[in-house]
């Protein structure tokens, strides 16, 4: 069996460094994907995945604008990120042979907006063309790579409580947040070829208001995998005072890469050394699966 092991970064908002660089040589995945709100629009972090010796691809979420509503500070951003940012396009990453595609940059979820920031930067899209692009990312994808979509907010049509992968949380009622465009591009593209997993972030794990803990995973009937992977902060310490560094961690099952399947998906939490010191395991292939979407 040919697996290709994936690990996802999501919503740093800063907690990036040398050390992160370190643990992910010994960890040696095939791939990192990156789902946004790297900083509050700083350069430090965007240059210092740029560095990293291994395969990347990210995206770019709604604070990597900071309050910058003209646009120069996400057009930074992304200058620092070069061919690794793939919002509304495809990287195809050989090694491992994996085509991403990104969803729509600078979103903060809840249905179809563009901030002033993305307009002046992407200029002024509706939400069907946001979708347009996306599919066509994807339907330019090679058919021998398995396709993976990364995103910042996750599509709607997760569920609408507060505990769901992308539900308001903040303000009552509770209701979906999830990206309109995104879940009418999911559609098309499943039509077009399989997808096996969409990743993304935005929504963090601890809900407000002691609200406890939000779902991060789900499977739709077409076998696609959700996967939230916003634990913020991803930098911590337990309780016997050891540091922490937390990764979603994916393995695929390649081996006919057009029916790319997900093996594993889990929350992990590792020591500075490369130990796995806890792990939240959400979806392994040969057991019972997650509540469906």
């Amino acid at each position: 069996m040919a697996v290709l092991r994936l690990a996802v970064v999501g919503d740093p908002h800063g907690a990036w460094d040398e050390r992160d660089a370190g643990l992910l040589q010994r960890l040696a995945p095939d791939a990192l994907l990156v789902v946004g709100d790297l900083s509050d629009g700083q350069q430090r972090v965007p240059s210092a995945l740029r560095r990293l010796p291994l395969p990347v691809a990210c995206i770019l979420g709604n604070h990597d604008a900071g309050r910058d509503a003209s646009g120069r500070t996400l057009q930074r951003q992304l200058q620092c990120l070069g061919e690794l940012h793939c919002g509304w396009g495809l990287r195809q990453l050989r090694p491992p042979g994996l085509a991403v595609v990104g969803a729509r940059p600078g979103t903060a979820g809840g249905g179809f907006h563009l901030s002033k920031a993305v307009r002046a930067v992407f200029g002024p899209l509706s939400l069907e063309e946001s979708a347009q692009r996306i599919t066509a990312a994807a339907a330019a994808a090679e058919p021998a790579l398995p396709l993976v979509l990364l995103a910042h907010c996750g599509p709607a049509g997760l569920g609408s409580a507060a505990s769901d992968p992308c539900g308001r949380d903040w303000k009552h009622p509770a209701c979906d947040w999830g990206d309109q465009d995104l879940a009418l591009a999911v559609r098309r593209i499943q039509a077009l070829r399989p997808l096996p997993l969409v990743v993304f972030g935005h929504m963090h794990h601890q809900l407000r208001r002691g609200q406890g803990q939000r779902r991060s995973l789900c499977v739709d009937r077409a076998g696609t995998v959700y996967l939230n992977a916003a634990s913020v902060p991803r930098h911590g310490l337990d309780l016997a005072g050891r540091q922490l560094r937390h990764f979603s961690w994916v393995e695929l099952d390649v081996s006919d890469p057009w029916r790319a399947r997900v093996l594993l998906a889990s929350q992990r939490w590792y020591g500075l050394d490369g130990q796995l010191l806890y792990e939240e395991r959400l979806h392994q292939a040969q057991l019972a699966g997650p509540l469906p979407c």
